[in-house]
């Protein structure tokens, strides 16, 4: 059963405070069909399906339940609570983490700079590219 990631990871695109350019421009863009009303969610390619961290830990990402004032609003955490794919502690959680209102706007800030990435970004991204290895899921050349 999945469970939500503690806090949203360093890397996570949700959040307000990491630097934009991190993720290639095929991950921001799939993060707006993850939210929105939901029959917006059920209308769209990615909108059912949980949201697993990028970190590749086997979690949900927290910035994803998170950035929601109620995580049910999301149909994929519903519906993974009721199949017994997401444990129902989802449906509480919570965080302090500055994280943008939508993936829309996530989207927007993470795509701003991915032609000319800032150091802090290449900083982040040596980082997941570490992790990654260690964890023995490395991130495919592109």
């Amino acid at each position: 059963m999945d469970k939500v990631r503690k806090t949203p990871c360093a890397s996570c695109p949700y959040r307000r405070d990491v630097p934009s350019g991190v993720w290639a421009a095929d991950e921001y863009d799939v993060l707006p069909d993850y939210d929105g009303p939901p029959v917006l969610q059920a209308a769209s390619e990615h909108g059912m399906n949980l949201f697993g961290c990028h970190q590749a830990d086997g979690k949900l990402c927290a910035g994803w339940v998170g950035h929601r004032e109620d995580p049910g609003d999301l149909l994929a955490v519903r519906l993974g609570v009721v199949r017994g794919q997401v444990d129902p502690s989802a449906l509480d959680y919570r965080t302090d983490v500055p994280l943008f209102t939508s993936g829309a706007e996530a989207a927007e800030h993470g795509k701003l700079e991915l032609e000319y990435p800032s150091p802090e970004a290449m900083e982040t991204v040596t980082k997941i590219i570490k992790v990654r290895d260690k964890r023995g899921d490395p991130i495919a050349p592109s």
